[in-house]
C-alpha cells in the first residue's frame, strides 16, 4: 500500500472479538489470533474506522488481511491508475461485442468464428465522435485457439499498466472501473475481479441462474485462495497488472476451461494478491435453456483433473479433521449417541485449549466446525462422489443418507438467501450438481488423475 492512511477496512462477517477483547476469531477458513494490549488497542481503533497510520500497524492488519478476516476498503480514486492506465481485452467467438467505453485502447479477439465478428450498434466509433484518446484494434485468429489463446493475443497488444480481460456476453455498469482501480493501491494486488452476477431474462434458466449462478460469489469482499470461501474469481471480468500476467506466462492455452483458475492460482503461488470485490456488480447473460446449462456446468466438471495436475491438492472435495469425520460418519450409521459423545469431546477440548475464551465461544467454535465439515461431506456426495453413493440407494438407512445430503445444504442456503424458491429450485440444482460430477469423472479418465475426487 502507498500508506496505512490510504486505506479503511471491512470486518469480515466471520469477524468475533470476545471476552476481554484480546482475541479475534475469523476468516477464512476460521481463525483464532491472539492480541496484545496495544494490539488490541489498534484492533478497536479500526473497529472505529480509524486505524493509525504506522507502518507496524499496517504490518499487524496485513495478517488479519491474508488470512481474510479483514477486508481492504480503499477509496476509488485515490490510487495511483486510472482509466487510462487500462487496456480491455475482448475474447469472442460466434458474438458481436459491444467495446466498453471510457478506457484508450480496447482489444477484440476474434477466435475464428464461422462469420468475422462485428461491432454490436451503439458501439462507439474510434473517431473524433469516440474521443481522441480511443482506440479498436481488432484480431481475428484464423483457426480456433480457445479463450485462453484468445486473451494471450491481446495481452501482446496491451502497452497499458494494468489489462481488464472482459467477456462478450457481460454487461458493465457505469463506474464499474473506479472501485477495482482503487485496489492497485497495494502493490501487491495484481488481480481484483468484481462480482458476477446473472443477468435478468425471458428464457427459462434466467431465474434460476439469478438465484444459483455459479459465477456468483456472492455479496461479501474477499481475499482470493484456494481451500477459502472465494477460491478463485471467473474471468468474466478480471482486472490484472498486465507485467505480471506476462510473467506469468499468461493463461494456459491448452485448458478449454478452467484457464482463468489455472492463472489466478499461479498468480497466488508467485506471491501476489488477488481480491474479489462485489461492490462492483456487472451481469453475465444466462445459458438459454436446461441442455446448455447442463453442458456448461459438465465441462466446468471436466476441467477439475487438469487443474488437480497443475495444482496438487487444490481441488479436494473435503478438508477436515478425522474428528468430524468421525462424528458424520456416527451420524450417518445412525449412532446419534456416540456421534454426540464424540462432538461433545472435541468440545471440551477445545474449551481447555482456548482458555482466555468463554467456554461458550469454544463450544460454539467447535460445533460450527463439526457443521461446515458436514456440509462439504454433503456438497462432496452430491458433486463428484455420488456414483459411489449409488449402491447405498438400495438400504433404507443409505437412502436417508442420500436423502440428507441431497436437500439439506440446499435448504440451508437457500434460507441463508432468502430464496423464494428453495423446493422448486432442488431438483434443477440436483441435476447441475450430476452434470458437474460426470464431467469430473470425465476429467479423471481422461487425465488419469484422480485428484479431484481425493479428500
Amino acid at each position: 500500500m502507498t500508506g496505512p492512511a490510504a486505506t479503511r477496512y471491512r470486518l469480515d462477517s466471520t469477524w468475533q472479538r470476545p471476552g476481554d477483547g484480546r482475541t479475534v476469531i475469523g476468516g477464512s477458513p476460521l481463525r483464532l489470533f491472539r492480541l496484545s494490549p496495544g494490539g488490541a488497542h489498534v484492533i478497536a481503533q479500526v473497529e472505529a474506522g480509524d486505524p493509525p497510520a504506522t507502518a507496524a500497524v499496517t504490518q499487524l492488519l496485513d495478517r488479519f488481511v491474508d488470512a481474510g478476516a479483514l477486508h481492504p476498503a480503499p477509496v476509488a480514486g485515490r490510487g495511483p491508475f486510472t482509466a487510462d492506465d487500462v487496456t480491455v481485452v475482448m475474447p469472442c467467438y460466434a458474438a458481436n461485442p459491444m467495446p466498453p467505453t471510457g478506457v484508450p485502447v480496447v482489444v477484440v479477439v476474434d477466435d475464428a468464428s464461422p462469420r468475422p465478428v462485428t461491432l454490436r450498434p451503439g458501439t462507439p466509433p474510434s473517431g473524433p465522435g469516440a474521443g481522441p484518446e480511443l482506440r479498436l484494434v481488432t484480431i481475428r485468429h484464423d483457426a480456433n485457439r480457445g479463450p485462453g489463446a484468445a486473451r494471450n493475443t491481446g495481452l501482446a497488444e496491451v502497452a497499458t499498466p494494468l489489462v481488464a480481460f472482459v467477456d462478450t456476453d457481460v454487461t458493465l455498469p457505469d463506474g464499474w472501473l473506479e472501485p477495482l482501480l482503487a485496489h492497485f493501491a497495494d502493490p501487491r494486488v495484481a488481480l481484483v475481479a468484481p462480482r458476477v452476477a446473472s443477468a435478468p431474462g425471458p428464457g427459462p434458466t434466467a431465474g434460476y441462474e439469478e438465484r444459483h449462478s455459479p459465477l456468483d460469489l456472492g455479496d461479501e469482499p474477499a481475499r482470493v485462495q484456494p481451500g477459502t470461501r472465494v477460491s478463485y474469481v471467473p474471468s468474466a471480468v478480471v482486472l490484472c497488472r498486465a507485467a505480471v500476467v506476462r510473467a506469468l506466462g499468461g493463461f494456459d492455452e491448452d485448458l478449454r476451461f478452467g484457464e482463468d483458475v489455472d492463472l489466478v492460482w499461479r498468480l497466488l503461488a508467485a506471491g501476489h494478491r488477488a481480491r474479489y470485490e462485489p461492490a462492483v456488480v456487472v451481469l453475465h447473460a444466462p445459458r438459454p435453456d436446461w441442455p446448455s446449462l447442463w453442458r456448461q456446468r459438465r465441462n466446468y466438471g471436466r476441467s477439475a483433473a487438469p487443474l488437480a495436475q497443475r495444482h496438487p491438492g487444490a481441488l479436494a472435495p473435503v478438508r477436515m479433521s478425522g474428528w468430524s469425520l468421525a462424528v458424520w460418519l456416527l451420524v450417518a450409521a445412525r449412532r446419534p449417541l456416540a456421534a454426540a459423545a464424540v462432538a461433545a469431546g472435541t468440545s471440551a477440548a477445545l474449551v481447555r485449549t482456548l482458555r482466555s475464551l468463554p467456554p461458550s465461544t469454544a463450544a460454539h467454535l467447535a460445533a460450527m466446525g463439526h457443521l461446515a465439515a458436514g456440509r462439504q461431506l454433503a456438497e462432496g456426495l452430491r458433486r463428484v462422489w455420488w456414483p459411489l453413493a449409488l449402491p447405498a440407494l438400495f438400504t433404507r438407512n443409505g437412502r436417508r443418507v442420500v436423502a440428507a445430503a441431497v436437500t439439506v445444504p440446499s435448504l440451508v442456503e437457500a434460507a441463508r438467501r432468502r430464496s423464494p424458491r428453495p423446493l422448486a429450485d432442488l431438483p434443477a440444482q440436483v441435476a447441475e450438481e450430476v452434470a458437474y460430477g460426470v464431467g469430473v469423472w470425465e476429467g479423471v479418465a481422461a487425465a488419469h488423475c484422480a485428484g479431484p475426487l481425493l479428500p
